[in-house]
């Protein structure tokens, strides 16, 4: 018997906020093949809800299989500024937005509502690149007055994302940092870091970066319904054991521990980080803002059924009674018993294996500004090489 073919009506009705609401927004499994969100909701700032439903024609749906966009953007600036109390940087650089990693519980996922695009499978599949990201950051760094702190990038998207193979930015970013001698923390799921482990070696060795790799899970049916496209746990902590022993300084993030999902993991996954080499660890608490609550909600009633309200009651049970509570100091960690047994067994664990023994600061002395685009050179520093 064939399958109705689905059409779309749009209405004028508030964002989904119920389970129940979202089969209006889901895709079909064989479409979203690969992806980690299941239901792509209309965004926030739409007039419009757009929802399936049988029109009664009894056709199959010839809708084809879901394929990554890039769609190339060209912004003015490429350095972010940010004043956040709770973590410990102060600008960040995103080549991307978007992520074709797919994972189901990224807290990034609201900011496609501000491209109107939904935080669903639009996430992962309609992509933006910042091809000019190199150039940008070369001017900006220039600026007078310019004062080095290490910038952040991979704490938004994920700059080792696949469409990176491609477009190189990263890397072309890395060589700016690298001439101008300006420190850089990268997090990242991917081991396509690696690709660029010569430069990040060199930088190393002027002790002007740090590579954090986010290990979620070590189970691989887990990381897979969770992460489709991400890096398997294994290559991950392969990444780890390589840049560990080229010299340069790693870090594991558990992140995020899900309660009653992952969090039997934590201690197994610190002790394959340790053993790979990490030197540092960090954890962050499931975040669900915004439309990440139905994305995650969604993917727990596909996935994991039997656990699904027991794994959103835990949640709430740290977060206030509430999905998500946006708070300084809280929304990274929670609060109430359950939040604080998950803090003192990583702090236990991290200390038995030797984690953070030292905190690791990067050199910002070692700057010098690139020369501002059509400077000519000295005059007299082209005699004295001559």
């Amino acid at each position: 018997m064939s399958s109705p073919r689905h059409r779309f009506a749009a209405s004028r009705i508030a964002p989904a906020q119920t389970v129940e609401d979202l089969v209006g927004v889901q895709i079909d499994p064989e479409r979203r093949r690969g992806r980690g969100a299941g239901v792509n909701p209309s965004g926030r700032y739409e007039a419009e809800r757009r929802l399936r439903f049988d029109d009664g024609w009894g056709s199959a749906d010839d809708l084809p299989p879901l394929r990554t966009e890039v769609q190339e953007e060209k912004p003015r600036r490429i350095i972010t500024t940010n004043k956040s109390p709770d973590i410990s940087f102060d600008r960040s650089i995103n080549p991307y937005r978007g992520c074709e990693h797919g994972c189901a519980y990224c807290f990034a996922r609201p900011t496609h509502a501000y491209m109107g695009l939904s935080p669903g499978v639009d996430f992962e599949t309609r992509l933006f690149a910042k091809p000019n990201a190199a150039a940008l950051l070369e001017r900006e760094l220039a600026r007078p007055g310019y004062q080095p702190k290490t910038i952040a990038i991979g704490t938004n998207t994920d700059p080792y994302q696949p469409i990176e193979r491609r477009y190189r930015i990263m890397r072309e970013i890395l060589e700016v940092l690298e001439a101008a001698g300006h420190p850089v923390g990268i997090v990242t799921k991917s081991a396509l870091v690696l690709r660029d482990i010569d430069i990040l070696a060199r930088m190393a060795k002027r002790n002007l970066c740090k590579v954090a790799l986010s290990v979620t899970t070590l189970d691989r049916r887990l990381a897979r319904a969770m992460e489709p496209r991400a890096a398997t746990p294994e290559r991950r902590l392969g990444a780890l054991r390589l840049l560990s022993e080229t010299g340069i300084p790693t870090t594991v993030m558990v992140a995020p521990i899900i309660p009653a999902l992952n969090e039997s993991e934590i201690e197994r996954i610190l002790d394959a980080a340790a053993a790979a080499g990490a030197r540092e660890a960090g954890y962050v608490l499931l975040r669900l803002p915004l439309e990440v609550r139905d994305v995650f909600v969604d993917f727990l009633e596909r996935e994991y059924p039997d656990r699904a309200k027991h794994v959103i009651s835990v949640i709430r049970s740290m977060r206030g009674g509430k999905d998500y509570d946006s708070t300084w100091g809280m929304r990274m960690r929670g609060d109430g018993p359950h939040a604080w047994q998950i803090g003192r067994r990583f702090e236990i664990a991290a200390r038995r294996l030797g984690l953070n023994r030292e905190r690791r600061r990067l050199r910002t002395d070692l700057f010098r500004p690139p020369a501002p685009e059509g400077t000519q050179l000295d005059l007299f520093a082209e005699r004295a090489a001559a």
